[in-house]
């Protein structure tokens, strides 16, 4: 493992990581465990030949693609997050720079072929979205929480349940839309990307709007179509599989929420000349999405290949810059920085809590790819570049009040109305019910 153990030694910096090779050789790097956590160092164990060479070859794809193969084990009482979050701390404020593919062929390689991966046009749209959210409906069920939203929940305060920083995360978005239920009644709602349909059903419950929701995935559509069902608002709250593009009239309020992460840069134009058509003169168009906290990027190839086939995470300039194009004006951002970073630590306890569920519906290489992707994501939004984006657009600039006031003020209305769920695969809760 001679590349790999190069690449460690000017990489680690604090803490202490230990390497044991697949013929009993022990490699040590760093200057100790003081400090970094108080379980001791973190150990690790390569089962085969290649697969130190294997990581240090490419590590943000070689160390996954490793670790769901069984050639990395983690030693307890650590495990893959360790060990992730560990080298993340070591480079941060480096981006990773040790990390990175090698060479100027590859990373040339990797950036032509980030590009033609995203270049999403109605087909591919359509299959990555199958790809990602065409998973069985249960796997959702064991890690996100009871209103199945899968995207940054808002975390005011960082010791608060997923619920209730997800129903929180719900009235945030609304608030920015700036609706009032005196005058919204029948006001029609657009939401692309409406996911497992919480935010369509939030909306029409405390505006009594009229919401369509579209989305590219079968499973995701019948779902949300159940729930619409079950709450007797189908005739209000509707669910279409369909792309987008091929939405037709004019809409009140849009909202795309952990949209953007998929269309890709190329569908930049696409997305806004579309949403442009759309919204009424005087409405406003709110859009959520993971985002880069410096210049444009590339979609690493391991979560390219194994999670978000097409998806790229923009920087603020590719969004602002592309909507500007389209007669859109900009009237609010909002820098979401850690709050994802908490959720998918979360999101991981769950994960764990369900291994043998998880394992059971796929299987054990499955269940370690999960893994590695949540903790993966966790330590980009801790420790890496990532944040979310919030952001607000007009097509008239008096489409909304000259202050941010009436946000925060509606935003604590709405939290005000409503009482987060218990999580019903909770211990506590599962024992009370038994």
């Amino acid at each position: 493992m001679w590349l790999l153990e190069q690449m460690l030694r000017r990489a680690i910096r604090k803490g202490q990581l230990i390497i044991t090779d697949h013929d009993g050789k022990v490699a040590t790097f760093g200057p100790g465990p003081e400090g970094m956590d108080s379980r001791g160092p973190i150990r690790a164990r390569l089962t085969d030949k290649g697969a130190g060479n294997h990581i240090a070859r490419y590590p943000r794809v070689g160390a996954g693609e490793a670790y769901m193969d069984g050639r990395l084990v983690i030693e307890p009482p650590h495990d893959i997050r360790d060990l992730i979050l560990f080298v993340a701390a070591n480079a941060e404020g480096e981006h990773n720079k040790h990390f990175n593919a090698k060479g100027p062929l590859r990373k040339l390689v990797d950036r032509t072929a980030a590009k033609i991966d995203s270049f999403n046009n109605q087909r591919s749209a359509r299959r990555n979205a199958e790809y990602t959210y065409n998973l069985t409906r249960q796997l959702y069920e064991l890690f996100l929480d009871e209103d199945r939203q899968y995207t940054m929940a808002y975390y005011r305060d960082p010791a608060m349940s997923l619920e209730q920083a997800q129903l929180d995360k719900k009235a945030h978005i609304a608030a920015k839309l700036y609706l009032d239920r005196a005058t919204s009644s029948g006001k029609r709602v657009l939401d692309i990307g409406c996911g497992w349909g919480g935010l369509a059903l939030y909306l029409h419950k405390h505006y009594d709007v009229d919401v369509l929701g579209v989305a590219l995935a079968p499973d995701q559509i019948e779902f949300c179509r159940e729930r619409a069902v079950q709450a007797g608002v189908s005739d209000r709250v509707k669910f279409e599989l369909m792309d987008y593009r091929d939405v037709t009239g004019q809409f009140d309020r849009i909202t795309s929420v952990g949209l953007l992460e998929h269309v890709g840069t190329p569908q930049y134009p696409a997305f806004y000349e579309t949403t442009a058509r759309l919204l009424k003169p005087d409405g406003v168009m709110f859009s959520h999405c993971c985002g880069r906290a410096g210049p444009p990027g590339v979609t690493d190839a391991w979560t390219r290949k194994y999670i978000f086939p097409g998806g790229y995470i923009p920087a603020l300039s590719e969004l602002v810059g592309q909507s500007e194009k389209y007669g859109w004006e900009v009237t609010d951002v909002e820098a979401m920085r850690f709050h994802y970073s908490l959720t998918l630590e979360e999101w991981y306890n769950r994960t764990q809590q369900h291994r043998a569920e998880i394992t059971a519906l796929y299987d054990e290489r499955f269940y370690r790819m999960w893994e590695f992707y949540l903790a993966g994501a966790q330590q980009a939004f801790r420790y890496g570049g990532l944040v979310n984006w919030q952001i607000q657009y007009v097509k008239r600039r008096d489409a909304i009040p000259m202050t941010r006031d009436w946000i925060v003020e509606e935003s604590a209305r709405l939290r005000a109305a409503d009482v987060a769920p218990a999580w019903h695969l909770a211990a506590d809760v599962r024992e009370a019910a038994e």
